[in-house]
Protein backbone atom coordinates (compact mmCIF):
# COMPACT_ATOMS: atom_id res chain seq x y z
CA UNK A 1 0.00 0.00 0.00
CA UNK A 2 0.84 3.75 -0.66
CA UNK A 3 3.30 4.73 2.36
CA UNK A 4 2.94 8.42 2.29
CA UNK A 5 -0.52 10.37 1.03
CA UNK A 6 -1.02 13.90 0.64
CA UNK A 7 -4.90 15.04 1.32
CA UNK A 8 -5.85 18.88 -0.48
CA UNK A 9 -9.37 19.88 0.97
CA UNK A 10 -10.76 22.85 2.45
CA UNK A 11 -13.28 21.24 4.45
CA UNK A 12 -11.53 19.32 7.71
CA UNK A 13 -14.64 17.23 8.28
CA UNK A 14 -13.56 15.80 4.58
CA UNK A 15 -10.19 15.50 5.53
CA UNK A 16 -10.65 13.15 8.88
CA UNK A 17 -13.47 10.93 6.94
CA UNK A 18 -10.02 10.53 3.45
CA UNK A 19 -7.56 10.31 6.66
CA UNK A 20 -9.84 7.50 8.14
CA UNK A 21 -10.46 5.53 5.07
CA UNK A 22 -6.02 5.61 4.18
CA UNK A 23 -5.06 4.90 7.88
CA UNK A 24 -7.87 1.54 7.72
CA UNK A 25 -5.66 1.09 4.16
CA UNK A 26 -2.53 0.85 5.93
CA UNK A 27 -0.93 4.02 4.71
CA UNK A 28 1.89 5.25 7.42
CA UNK A 29 1.87 8.82 6.51
CA UNK A 30 -0.26 11.39 5.77
CA UNK A 31 -0.56 14.59 5.79
CA UNK A 32 -3.36 17.40 5.37
CA UNK A 33 -3.68 20.47 3.56
CA UNK A 34 -6.24 23.26 3.06
CA UNK A 35 -4.75 25.39 -0.16
CA UNK A 36 -3.84 24.04 -3.69
CA UNK A 37 -0.81 26.44 -3.42
CA UNK A 38 0.24 24.81 0.01
CA UNK A 39 -0.30 21.02 -1.91
CA UNK A 40 1.75 22.26 -4.85
CA UNK A 41 4.40 23.41 -2.37
CA UNK A 42 4.88 20.36 -0.52
CA UNK A 43 5.13 17.29 -2.63
CA UNK A 44 7.90 20.05 -4.59
CA UNK A 45 9.34 20.22 -1.42
CA UNK A 46 9.04 16.30 -0.66
CA UNK A 47 10.55 15.68 -4.30
CA UNK A 48 13.59 18.01 -3.31
CA UNK A 49 14.27 16.30 -0.14
CA UNK A 50 13.95 12.45 -1.70
CA UNK A 51 10.89 12.10 -0.02
CA UNK A 52 8.32 12.48 -2.09
CA UNK A 53 4.16 11.97 -1.71
CA UNK A 54 3.22 8.13 -3.61
CA UNK A 55 -0.47 9.48 -3.79
CA UNK A 56 -1.82 12.79 -3.79
CA UNK A 57 -5.28 13.24 -3.23
CA UNK A 58 -7.40 16.43 -3.93
CA UNK A 59 -11.16 17.96 -4.09
CA UNK A 60 -11.72 20.12 -6.91
CA UNK A 61 -13.64 23.21 -5.59
CA UNK A 62 -12.35 25.64 -2.93
CA UNK A 63 -13.56 28.50 -1.08
CA UNK A 64 -12.14 31.77 -1.86
CA UNK A 65 -10.69 33.61 1.50
CA UNK A 66 -8.77 36.14 2.43
CA UNK A 67 -5.53 34.21 0.91
CA UNK A 68 -4.76 34.77 -2.65
CA UNK A 69 -3.87 31.53 -4.56
CA UNK A 70 -1.95 30.91 -7.79
CA UNK A 71 -3.96 27.68 -8.08
CA UNK A 72 -6.97 28.45 -6.98
CA UNK A 73 -8.86 25.12 -7.87
CA UNK A 74 -7.63 21.09 -7.31
CA UNK A 75 -8.27 21.34 -11.47
CA UNK A 76 -5.27 23.72 -11.39
CA UNK A 77 -2.96 22.29 -9.36
CA UNK A 78 -3.81 18.71 -10.75
CA UNK A 79 -2.65 20.47 -14.32
CA UNK A 80 0.55 21.85 -12.81
CA UNK A 81 1.76 18.95 -10.75
CA UNK A 82 0.57 16.73 -14.04
CA UNK A 83 2.85 18.85 -16.42
CA UNK A 84 5.94 18.78 -13.87
CA UNK A 85 5.45 15.24 -12.15
CA UNK A 86 3.82 13.15 -14.79
CA UNK A 87 4.37 10.15 -12.61
CA UNK A 88 2.90 10.89 -9.36
CA UNK A 89 -0.78 9.46 -9.12
CA UNK A 90 -3.25 11.57 -8.23
CA UNK A 91 -6.94 11.27 -7.39
CA UNK A 92 -9.76 13.39 -7.81
CA UNK A 93 -12.46 13.33 -5.50
CA UNK A 94 -14.97 15.99 -5.19
CA UNK A 95 -18.65 16.20 -5.68
CA UNK A 96 -18.86 17.48 -9.29
CA UNK A 97 -20.55 15.17 -11.54
CA UNK A 98 -20.72 16.54 -15.06
CA UNK A 99 -19.47 14.14 -17.67
CA UNK A 100 -17.19 16.29 -19.62
CA UNK A 101 -15.45 17.78 -16.73
CA UNK A 102 -14.46 14.19 -15.21
CA UNK A 103 -13.96 12.71 -19.05
CA UNK A 104 -11.41 16.07 -19.07
CA UNK A 105 -9.88 15.46 -16.11
CA UNK A 106 -9.60 11.45 -17.29
CA UNK A 107 -8.28 12.01 -20.41
CA UNK A 108 -6.75 15.32 -20.72
CA UNK A 109 -5.21 15.50 -17.28
CA UNK A 110 -4.37 11.73 -16.78
CA UNK A 111 -5.48 11.58 -13.47
CA UNK A 112 -5.51 8.22 -12.19
CA UNK A 113 -9.07 7.85 -10.55
CA UNK A 114 -11.89 10.02 -10.19
CA UNK A 115 -14.54 9.32 -6.95
CA UNK A 116 -17.71 11.42 -6.06
CA UNK A 117 -18.65 12.42 -2.83
CA UNK A 118 -21.66 11.14 -1.63
CA UNK A 119 -23.72 9.26 0.93
CA UNK A 120 -21.23 6.51 -0.30
CA UNK A 121 -17.95 8.60 -1.12
CA UNK A 122 -15.69 7.52 1.29
CA UNK A 123 -16.92 3.56 0.01
CA UNK A 124 -15.63 4.87 -3.93
CA UNK A 125 -12.97 6.31 -2.60
CA UNK A 126 -10.84 3.03 -0.59
CA UNK A 127 -11.98 1.53 -3.91
CA UNK A 128 -10.28 4.09 -6.00
CA UNK A 129 -6.86 4.22 -3.65
CA UNK A 130 -6.36 0.26 -3.85
CA UNK A 131 -7.16 0.54 -7.71
CA UNK A 132 -4.42 3.23 -8.00
CA UNK A 133 -2.44 1.37 -6.04
CA UNK A 134 -2.75 -1.58 -8.28
CA UNK A 135 -1.62 0.39 -11.33
CA UNK A 136 -5.68 0.46 -12.37
CA UNK A 137 -7.62 3.37 -13.76
CA UNK A 138 -10.54 3.92 -11.24
CA UNK A 139 -14.15 6.00 -11.92
CA UNK A 140 -17.15 6.23 -9.90
CA UNK A 141 -20.20 4.03 -11.07
CA UNK A 142 -22.41 7.24 -11.46
CA UNK A 143 -19.85 9.23 -13.64
CA UNK A 144 -18.31 6.28 -15.63
CA UNK A 145 -20.30 7.08 -18.85
CA UNK A 146 -17.85 9.75 -18.89
CA UNK A 147 -15.52 6.45 -20.38
CA UNK A 148 -17.80 6.32 -23.60
CA UNK A 149 -18.51 7.70 -26.63
CA UNK A 150 -19.79 11.06 -26.24
CA UNK A 151 -23.14 11.32 -25.35
CA UNK A 152 -25.67 12.71 -27.90
CA UNK A 153 -26.75 15.34 -25.09
CA UNK A 154 -23.23 16.77 -24.61
CA UNK A 155 -22.16 19.49 -26.56
CA UNK A 156 -18.65 20.39 -28.04
CA UNK A 157 -16.10 23.18 -26.30
CA UNK A 158 -17.20 25.17 -29.35
CA UNK A 159 -21.30 24.98 -28.25
CA UNK A 160 -19.86 25.37 -24.55
CA UNK A 161 -18.46 28.85 -25.27
CA UNK A 162 -21.93 29.79 -27.15
CA UNK A 163 -24.01 28.69 -24.49
CA UNK A 164 -21.23 30.64 -21.87
CA UNK A 165 -22.50 33.79 -24.51
CA UNK A 166 -26.27 33.17 -24.74
CA UNK A 167 -26.33 32.59 -20.95
CA UNK A 168 -24.83 36.50 -20.45
CA UNK A 169 -27.69 37.79 -22.34
CA UNK A 170 -25.71 38.49 -25.27
CA UNK A 171 -26.78 38.85 -29.20
CA UNK A 172 -25.68 37.13 -31.94
CA UNK A 173 -24.06 39.98 -33.45
CA UNK A 174 -22.22 40.37 -30.49
CA UNK A 175 -20.92 36.72 -29.84
CA UNK A 176 -19.88 36.98 -33.96
CA UNK A 177 -17.39 39.94 -32.46
CA UNK A 178 -16.33 38.77 -29.00
CA UNK A 179 -15.62 35.34 -31.16
CA UNK A 180 -13.49 36.96 -34.17
CA UNK A 181 -12.01 38.70 -31.61
CA UNK A 182 -11.20 36.25 -29.58
CA UNK A 183 -10.29 33.70 -32.88
CA UNK A 184 -12.84 31.17 -32.37
CA UNK A 185 -13.82 29.67 -35.35
CA UNK A 186 -16.46 29.92 -36.92
CA UNK A 187 -17.52 33.01 -35.84
CA UNK A 188 -19.79 34.06 -38.54
CA UNK A 189 -23.03 35.32 -37.95
CA UNK A 190 -24.70 33.18 -40.27
CA UNK A 191 -22.52 30.35 -38.63
CA UNK A 192 -24.29 31.37 -34.95
CA UNK A 193 -27.26 31.83 -36.18
CA UNK A 194 -26.92 27.69 -37.59
CA UNK A 195 -25.01 26.74 -34.70
CA UNK A 196 -27.85 28.11 -32.25
CA UNK A 197 -30.66 26.56 -34.48
CA UNK A 198 -29.20 23.39 -33.80
CA UNK A 199 -28.82 23.52 -29.83
CA UNK A 200 -32.40 24.26 -30.18
CA UNK A 201 -33.12 21.17 -31.79
CA UNK A 202 -31.21 19.15 -30.15
CA UNK A 203 -32.51 20.27 -26.60
CA UNK A 204 -36.17 21.07 -28.09
CA UNK A 205 -35.86 24.27 -26.73
CA UNK A 206 -38.12 27.16 -27.84
CA UNK A 207 -35.94 30.42 -27.24
CA UNK A 208 -32.13 31.18 -25.77
CA UNK A 209 -33.48 31.16 -22.05
CA UNK A 210 -35.30 28.15 -22.36
CA UNK A 211 -32.46 26.89 -24.32
CA UNK A 212 -30.01 27.95 -20.82
CA UNK A 213 -32.47 26.94 -18.52
CA UNK A 214 -32.44 23.10 -19.85
CA UNK A 215 -28.70 22.65 -20.39
CA UNK A 216 -27.70 24.05 -16.51
CA UNK A 217 -30.36 21.50 -15.37
CA UNK A 218 -28.41 18.69 -17.12
CA UNK A 219 -25.30 20.13 -16.27
CA UNK A 220 -23.61 21.14 -18.88
CA UNK A 221 -22.87 24.46 -18.31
Amino acid sequence: MFQKVLISDDFGSINQGVVKVLEQAGVASIKQVQYCDDAYLQIKSALKDQEPYDLFITDLNFKRDHRDQKYASGEAVIKQLKMEYPELMIIAYSVEDRLQKVRYLISDLKVNAYACKGRNGLVDLSKAIDAVHRKQLYISTQVEQALYPRNNMEIDDYDMELLKQLALGKSKESISEQFKKDAISPCSLSSIEKKQRNLFIKFRATNAAHLIGIVKDLGLI
